[in-house]
């Protein structure tokens, strides 16, 4: 009897499986988790990001009476199941902030009919004394809590409202409860039990290996010209760009419009409506790129991003792990790219100062962690692993930079002795930093205090750098000879191996840690080549000269009326080889491109092929400064003739502003006429002698112009007015 009821359990859940979600069968700890949940039994998920977590849940949820509910922080992941399972016929709805109360009494009514079988809630929603006297009177069959890691001080997205989880559940009755989450160190996953009051909890970890996933760090320096070139080469591909502010979300995405990707921008201060358009385009496919605030997370369950970019610097190792978790979720390629500086770092722990103190301390050690990780040539995989708690022995993972590009090797063993015996000596009780002063004989306040100075090993290692200290105990808590201890954070211990080593020593090879210079946010952003420096191929810049000069003589105009010589450098240093291309180039646009291109692009073609070179992808960016609503408002008002001295008051601008925009305008292809002004201020005579001078000048220069005395009687504006008319008509 006991045999064809199991039989006929497994029969349900294979065939829920199949006709619900499509699947032939279930993955990894899938099916035994699931059973727990049916025996009413409090189970604890580790799973990493695109592993299957939210089945574990939903499928019960179908098979049990009653309603499931699942405590969610993220708005967007909330949407987005529950359009999924709508979509698979199934009834689940959300109950958060940004329902209107007719949405909500929907909601309340048709959960306590019966007839929703998952409900998603905030855990502010959640918290509400009226959601809780609604809940008291719905059937509930569980409780699932994902995001789990929230619940925990030391997890990547702390939320308070989450410490109250136990309690409110506590009101709504004996309920089993499901935690899950894709981040957890050993230290969270006992804060997360102990929180949730379920210490004897099933739990079921799996491994946190994405096989994948492939994983980059590189300085953060020329990062926006760096970035286009990623983008380049994944051109077509879904991916999330993440960033530190709503500031450099906007200002990112733009720059990737400009440079003519498909991006939008996501984060909590966008109008609700724009924010989901533009999730929706995400996942329907009409948009490829999101770029989002890390703060507020990207919570969405797309199975083909495939890639993940850092622009800024996470908090946390966890909330790293957790956002590249979104790239290659259906086991095809995820590249995930780092830009890292000690500047994000450093803004990060600014950030962190009105912090209480132990939340600010908690904060340094994560950011700690976090710059050990990209500084470190150990790989990345064996590094991510090693900090949730799993062992990775593979040599070279295949799937980092530090793998495919090893750091030179030295032999560490002294080095290893030195550590371990650093913290035997300080009785286990100290973190690195700690220890790396009291192995470089540095007096402070703890090392007089404990007397440090007296020991044997103090002192021993102040011949080497604070940096090889540090990256030595850093890799002999990878090579496991010494080991994290979880009820106090930041505290080394020495492993069973360590004690072992010390009694019989082996050599052990060290790599050099990676070195990152400190980078200042102008240098950064600086994405424009300076025309003065000579970092251009000098031989196709004389030959771009001779045919600039060539195609002059034909068209019987001044060279510079073409492309100007910084134009022509930057050419000679990025080699662009088509239209698109060519039309990066400052100075030039479409316009230009159109009429002047053609033979540029052969030229530089011909040059490229003949000489090997590969056309750098990592050309000068367009500029993503927003200046386009200005430049359509000065072309329309010109359009409409309306006075230039109307315009610049509209604008708030001085008129030599206004004719700078104007001179951007023109120099970058796009055709204005400006006679209609023009005629008021200057008579046909003047306009006839500055367009002859214009016409046979060599060069286009307005200091040049005044200083000839044949333009003695002219005004600098009306110089500049006078170049424009005949940079409009001869070079667009």
């Amino acid at each position: 009897m006991i045999d064809n009821l199991l039989v006929t359990e497994n029969d349900l859940l294979k065939n829920k499986l199949k006709q619900v979600f499509g699947y032939n069968q279930f993955r990894g700890n899938q099916e035994v988790i699931i059973r727990n949940i049916l025996d009413d039994k409090n189970t604890f998920v580790i799973m990493p990001t695109g592993a299957g977590k939210s089945l574990c849940y939903q499928l019960p949820s179908l098979i049990n009476d009653g309603l499931a509910i699942v405590i969610s922080p993220l708005i967007a992941l909330m949407k987005n199941q529950v359009d999924q399972m709508n979509a698979l016929g199934i009834n689940a709805q959300f109950l958060n902030s940004t329902l209107t109360k007719t949405e909500m009494n929907k909601v309340k009514r048709e959960s306590l009919a019966g007839e929703i079988k998952l409900l998603y809630v905030a855990p502010e929603s959640l918290t509400k004394e009226e959601n809780v006297d609604f809940l008291k009177q719905v059937n509930i069959s569980f409780v699932a809590v994902d995001e789990a890691h929230c619940i925990s001080e030391w997890g990547h997205d702390f939320r308070p409202e989450y410490r109250r989880i136990k309690e409110i559940i506590g009101q709504l009755g004996n309920l089993p409860i499901i935690a899950l989450t894709a981040t957890a160190t050993p230290k969270v996953q006992t804060d997360i039990q102990k929180n949730l009051n379920m210490e004897e909890a099933h739990v079921f970890k799996s491994s946190f290996n994405r096989t994948n996933l492939f994983y980059e760090v590189r300085q953060k320096k020329h990062a926006k010209k760096q970035l286009i070139q990623f983008m380049r080469e994944h051109k077509g591909k879904s991916g999330v760009i993440y960033c530190l502010s709503r500031k450099k979300v906007e200002e990112i995405a733009e720059l990737l419009k400009v440079n003519g990707f498909n991006a939008a921008p996501y984060h909590a201060g966008l109008d609700p409506a724009i924010r989901e358009k533009n999730q929706d385009d995400f996942l329907n496919e009409d948009m490829d790129i999101i770029v989002a605030t890390i703060a507020f997370g990207m919570g969405i369950d797309k199975p083909d991003v495939r890639f993940v970019v850092h622009y800024d610097v996470p908090k946390s190792l966890e909330g790293y792990y957790q956002e590249t978790g979104r790239a290659g979720r259906d086991g095809l390629e995820g590249n995930c790219l780092m830009f890292y500086s000690h500047n994000d770092i450093n803004k990060l722990e600014k950030f962190n100062k009105d912090k209480p103190v132990q939340e600010r301390e908690n904060s340094r050690v994560l950011l700690q962690e976090m710059s050990y990780y990209a500084e470190s040539p150990v790989c990345r995989r064996k590094q991510l692993l090693h900090y949730f708690g799993e062992e990775y022995t593979v040599d070279n993972c295949q799937g980092c930079d530090n793998c495919l590009h090893p750091k030179e090797q030295f032999e560490g063993q002294e080095l290893l002795k030195t550590v371990i015996e650093s913290a035997l000596q300080t009785k286990e009780r100290f973190g690195l930093n700690h220890l790396v002063h009291v192995i470089r004989g540095i007096k402070n306040e703890y090392v007089n205090s404990y007397r440090h100075y007296e020991l044997a090993v103090y002192g021993t290692g102040m011949d080497q750098s604070e940096d090889l200290w540090k990256s030595a105990i850093r890799q002999a808590l990878i090579h496991e000879f010494l080991s994290k201890d979880i009820d106090n954070i930041g505290v080394l211990k020495v492993s069973e191996k360590g004690r072992n080593f010390l009694k019989d020593p082996y050599p052990v090879m060290l790599a050099k840690d990676h070195e990152y210079d400190s980078t200042s946010e102008e240098e950064e952003d600086s994405e424009r080549i300076p025309a003065s420096t000579k970092a251009y191929d000098e031989k196709l810049y004389g030959m771009l000269k001779s045919l600039r000069k060539k195609i002059a003589h034909q068209k019987d105009i001044p060279p510079y009326v073409i492309f100007q010589d910084p134009s022509l450098e930057e050419m000679a240093t990025t080699y662009p080889t088509t239209t698109e291309e060519l039309a990066q180039i400052n100075g030039v646009g479409q316009g230009k491109v159109q009429k002047f291109g053609r033979d540029f692009i052969q030229l530089i073609t011909n040059y490229v092929d003949e000489h090997d070179i590969v056309p750098a992808s990592e050309v000068v960016v367009k500029s993503s400064v927003n200046k386009s609503k200005m430049k359509i408002f000065i072309i329309q008002q010109i359009d409409r003739k309306v006075d230039l001295d109307e315009i610049a008051e509209t604008k708030s601008i001085s008129f030599e502003s206004l004719l700078n925009e104007i001179e951007h305008i023109i120099y970058s292809g796009t055709k204005l006429n400006l006679d209609y002004y023009i005629d008021e201020v200057l008579d046909g005579e003047k306009q006839d002698d500055l367009y002859d001078y214009f016409l046979n000048a060599e060069t286009d220069s307005i200091s040049q112009a005044l200083e000839d005395e044949a333009n003695a009687d002219y005004s600098e504006e009306d110089i500049r007015l006078m170049r424009i008319k005949f940079m409009s008509e001869y070079a667009n």
